[in-house]
């Protein structure tokens, strides 16, 4: 489903007890197309509350289009959160996540949302530009399998045997090797079919493979739509079997977040914010996303936000530490996690993957 981009629409800002509806005194630009490729639509602007300072720009990429997986970032957009911070937010999409960290890396956008994993991997070259993580929203990958109960799958050992689809690009495919490994599966009785994941879906649906690897939210939500029983599908996580990895994260240019260090903490708020927003009201949020996409499915999209926000947003860990941060052990061993299939020419350090100047205190980022 594609994000919606139409010279001259009109988008619907709402207030919020963040930002008084005097403060928002005239709309300077929405749902403009800018000269970056890939742009998909951008956020309305409006005077600062204090009339003196001018916002801060910042050209953000979506390293896919946007779905209920990104509403938390859509409700910072359309209620304003990032303008009561004073910035002025653009928005771009990126095929994938290495096209999104190219981007930032180049400074085409100074901010990404990325799969983190794909960062490690970024780093690992030796002359890779050091581009961190400032926020990271998933505590949890979202990588799964996903498979039929009819074909005698209910639990990860239970793959020996059977055929799993594979989709090209899955970043899922470089934790398969610790994976198995961890868990004692018998890797060479699996038949691995590699597919596009343009088919991952419909084969899983026919009967063609027995399982298929994809985003917990993503493939089982999609596969109940296509009318496979919901009775008939396990979503096996990865992170239900000891996969450590964190999953989409925030990244930053290092020369902007070192000439616009408040800015990036203001866009870290305005992110909190939204994350609140959201897990209070899933139902606006989802009318919000619906705003930016050409066709979308209510009960489909509130389907795949809570399952976002109840697997991989509102974990144990955040609930104890707050939205945005890591524990550097864990990181540390996530990132050995990666090297198994991902050989490191340079293993990165978790110092290096991740940067917490920018978060607010613990305090600020519990859940409300």
């Amino acid at each position: 489903m594609n994000s919606r981009a139409e010279v001259g629409s009109e988008c619907q800002i709402h207030s919020t007890s963040v930002v008084p509806m005097r403060a928002i005194q005239t709309i300077i630009a929405c749902w403009l197309l800018a000269a970056v490729p890939g742009l998909a639509w951008s956020g309305a602007v409006a005077s600062p509350p204090d009339g003196s300072t001018q916002p801060t720009a910042i050209r953000f990429s979506f390293d896919r289009p946007v779905n209920a997986s990104a509403a938390l970032f859509v409700v910072a957009m359309t209620d304003g959160l990032f303008t009561a911070e004073r910035l002025a937010v653009t928005t771009n999409i990126a095929e994938n996540s290495p096209e999104a960290i190219a981007r930032v890396a180049s400074g085409a956008s100074d901010l990404a949302i990325v799969d983190l994993n794909a960062l490690i991997r970024f780093r690992s070259q030796g002359a890779a530009p050091p581009v961190k993580a400032v926020f990271v929203l998933f505590n949890k990958a979202p990588y799964a399998i996903v498979a039929r109960k009819s074909r005698g799958i209910h639990v990860l050992s239970d793959l020996e045997g059977k055929t799993l689809g594979m989709a090209d690009g899955d970043l899922s495919a470089h934790l398969w090797p610790a994976l198995v490994r961890d868990n004692g599966i018998k890797v060479s009785t699996i038949k691995l079919s590699r597919i596009s994941s343009a088919v991952r879906e419909p084969m899983l649906s026919a009967g063609q493979v027995d399982a298929v690897t994809g985003f917990s939210y993503q493939s089982a939500v999609n596969l109940r739509d296509r009318g496979v029983p919901a009775d008939d599908l396990v979503v096996l996580r990865f992170s239900d079997y000891g996969c450590e990895a964190y999953g989409f994260a925030v990244i930053v240019n290092p020369a902007f977040a070192d000439a616009q260090g408040e800015a990036v903490k203001r866009f870290v708020r305005a992110l909190i914010a939204g994350t609140n927003l959201t897990i209070r009201d899933e139902g606006h949020a989802i009318d919000e996303v619906l705003t930016q996409m050409d066709e979308g499915s209510r009960d489909l999209e509130l389907a795949r936000l809570h399952a976002v926000l109840r697997d991989n947003i509102q974990t144990e860990e955040v609930w104890r530490n707050g939205l945005g941060g890591v524990d550097p052990a864990r990181l540390e061993r996530s990132i050995d996690q990666v090297g198994e299939d991902f050989k490191l020419a340079h293993r990165p350090s978790a110092a290096d993957i991740f940067d917490d100047r920018f978060l607010p205190p613990r305090g600020d980022r519990l859940i409300n």
